[in-house]
């Protein structure tokens, strides 16, 4: 056993020994299908702290030959695949992290070479008897030792991309780096399987990619691997109902990662949660920013501050509660080649900082947490309109809950002034004014727009959320260059009030208009009668 062939169980022992560990021990059943196949070349990109080291500890357990790890699994779920017994511990396994060797280097040619050279000293070191042609050539030291044991490896590359986030602007140091790992891993008899893990899919370059023989599974193409990285909704309602934490609020704060898994029969979406943020609130007993805590929100700033191509605008949206329309088929895979403002926004979904829906392939932020790292950056920006703002969001709700339509009028006027989204001409525009208006809203509502309700759809509904059943609840009517009266007629005469008949307190009827000849906003509210 070295530090890198064979590394051992050690991590996923401590992993199995974690307060809260969640079994994802079926991604086996996925690479065990894989391997010695021409789908053995496989890398999984998702964001940071998403369980993929934990993953490939896992792997490296159960496929390392040097010691017998059934302990370890035999009460797991992959126990009970046909598949468990004919793979456990039956190959040499390489486990690297890339990350490690980059630290300890000056540049990229130093990082390989000291790679390199580790590795095959791992394997003179555990194969002494075999007669080595070249003991600098690692390939070389690889096919001989394959050739020597008839057992393949199986080789497994944590952060893979590290040299792409730290080299960012190193293009040929990049290509160099990609070159090697296709010069030893591409059409290698001794590759049992390769695995490799990181942030970013693998870069492309020019009409080919020096790595092409993967297949790719990331957060906008996640395919079978979809439910294995993040933890499901039913593996954190169980951990809720464990923990006496309410699982609405994990929802609201860690949940919007769709991932879609297409399948023969169906589409298959699973909602993934960040699986750090998660854990934390379940042993803190507290809900709060802890997937955040591990990169300051200048990480994001940086990107959004670009603003190109109307990207403050798609941002504003999105913060308003909207999805915004993306083509995600001309990011490089990088972090500096930008053609336009999809490939930031493409970037920031496999960051983590967006989510993607495939289906109508558009983006939009996840949930709470994330949503507040948006607000953080901002509030150091230059984007003086927007943290104004959403910081006096919540003078806006009181007025509000205190019948006041002179002052919700004007929180409104405010809102447009500062935030001029788009072409303000249409109820659409309008209503993304009126969620961003009501940021703060969300601490106490779900908010629906288009809400199916009477005999048509409500614009806007804020239904109170169970720990506050003490607000009331809102539907708003929105009207362009009409009245307000004309809107709250709308909503008794379409009965859309009845969306809301199972809640019990008190229904504000709101009534909203832009008044096209004075520019100005008009308010009414009422208080439904039961």
């Amino acid at each position: 056993m070295g530090s890198y062939l064979n590394p051992g169980n050690f991590s996923f022992r401590g992993s199995l020994r974690s307060k809260i560990y969640v079994d994802k021990s079926e991604l086996i059943v996925k690479t065990n299908d894989a391997l010695c196949t021409e789908q053995k070349y496989i890398c999984v990109s998702r964001p940071r702290r998403f369980g993929k080291s934990m993953a490939a500890n896992m792997l490296a357990a159960y496929y390392d030959r040097s010691e017998n790890t059934e302990e370890l699994f035999h009460n797991l779920a992959i126990s009970k695949d046909k598949s468990y017994k004919e793979n456990l511990n039956q190959y040499d396994v390489i486990k690297i992290n890339m990350q490690e060797f980059l630290s300890m280097s000056e540049t990229m040619e130093e990082m390989l070479e000291m790679l390199k050279n580790y590795l095959v000293a791992d394997l003179e070191e555990t194969y002494p008897k075999v007669r080595f042609r070249d003991g600098k050539n690692l390939i070389q030291v690889m096919k001989d030792v394959f050739s020597y044991t008839k057992c393949p490896f199986v080789i497994l590359i944590d952060e893979w991309d590290c040299l792409f986030r730290e080299y960012k602007q190193n293009k040929e140091a990049q290509r160099k780096y990609l070159d090697f790992l296709r010069a030893w891993l591409k059409d290698k008899d001794y590759v049992a399987m390769a695995y490799m893990t990181g942030i970013l899919p693998i870069k492309k370059y020019g009409s080919h990619s020096a790595l092409n023989m993967f297949t790719e599974y990331s957060m906008t193409d996640p395919g079978e691997l979809a439910e294995y990285f993040g933890f499901t909704e039913p593996e954190v309602f169980g951990l809720c109902d464990k923990y006496e934490m309410s699982f609405e609020k994990a929802k609201i704060w860690y949940d919007g990662y769709q991932l879609v898994e297409h399948k023969k029969e169906k589409e298959e979406c699973h909602s993934m949660y960040s699986p750090k943020s998660v854990v934390e609130a379940m042993l803190r007993h507290k809900f709060g920013t802890y997937w955040n805590q591990t990169e300051t929100y200048e990480a994001l700033k940086i990107y959004i501050q670009m603003d190109m191509d109307g990207l403050k605008d798609s941002v504003v949206r999105m913060l308003a509660g909207e999805s915004v329309s993306i083509n995600i088929g001309t990011f490089s895979n990088d972090m500096t080649t930008f053609a336009t403002k999809d490939d930031i926004l493409t970037l920031l979904v496999h960051l983590g900082y967006l989510t993607y829906n495939v289906t109508d392939q558009t983006v939009r932020i996840p949930n709470k947490e994330v949503s507040q790292e948006y607000v953080n950056a901002i509030s150091t920006m230059n984007w003086h309109g927007v943290a104004d703002l959403l910081d006096s969001s919540h003078k806006l709700l009181e007025a509000l809950w205190a019948l006041d339509e002179e002052a919700v009028a004007a929180g409104i006027e405010k809102a447009h002034e500062e935030i001029p989204i788009l072409q303000y001409n249409d109820e659409n525009s309008l209503s993304c004014t009126i969620n961003l208006a009501f940021y703060f809203a969300r601490e106490y509502y779900s908010i629906i727009r288009e809400l199916p309700a009477g005999k048509g759809f409500a614009d806007i509904c804020m239904i109170p959320r169970q720990e506050h059943l003490d607000k009331p609840a809102v539907i708003i009517e929105l009207k362009w260059d009409k009245n307000t009266i004309g809107a709250l007629k709308q909503i008794k005469e379409k009965n859309y009030g009845n969306a809301l008949k199972a809640y019990q307190g008190k229904v504000l009827l709101v009534g909203i208009n832009y008044n096209k000849k004075s520019k100005k906003h008009e308010c009414a509210i009422e208080v439904m009668e039961k």
